[in-house]
């Protein structure tokens, strides 16, 4: 399986991307611009919060160019790293958070293996 982080877009497959569906990417390029620009938040913050978001969603492309992108917006390599640090414990605090849906069908299966019927109440 080739290494995803490895391989990186080229303009002809990007130009290819814009010919199979030219209207969609015209469209996705719009809404990313007027995402991006400075509103209530300005660009940099919005760099930032994309690198954080880049890192739970695991996508190396996102990554690295919205890493780029905000370091040219003014953030500093301090900023990127403690937003980094927000992506992990927000994944990390996810399987902690999720592990109560585990322990509720522990607890499920504990009491059906006690029940008459069941393979260990049998």
């Amino acid at each position: 399986m080739p290494d995803i982080a490895s391989q990186s877009s080229t303009r002809e497959l990007a130009q290819r991307r814009r010919d199979l569906s030219p209207s969609a990417e015209v469209a996705f390029q719009n809404f990313s611009q007027t995402v991006f620009a400075d509103g209530a938040l300005s660009a940099k913050v919005k760099q930032i919060i994309a690198v954080t978001v880049a890192h739970v969603t695991q996508c190396p492309y996102c990554i690295k160019g919205h890493t780029k992108v905000a370091l040219r917006h003014g953030a500093s390599q301090e900023e990127l790293m403690e937003a980094i640090w927000v992506a992990a414990e927000m994944r990390a605090g996810a399987a902690y958070a999720h592990s109560v849906l585990a322990i509720e069908e522990m607890k499920d299966e504990e009491g059906r293996d006690k029940k008459p019927g069941t393979a260990a109440g049998v």
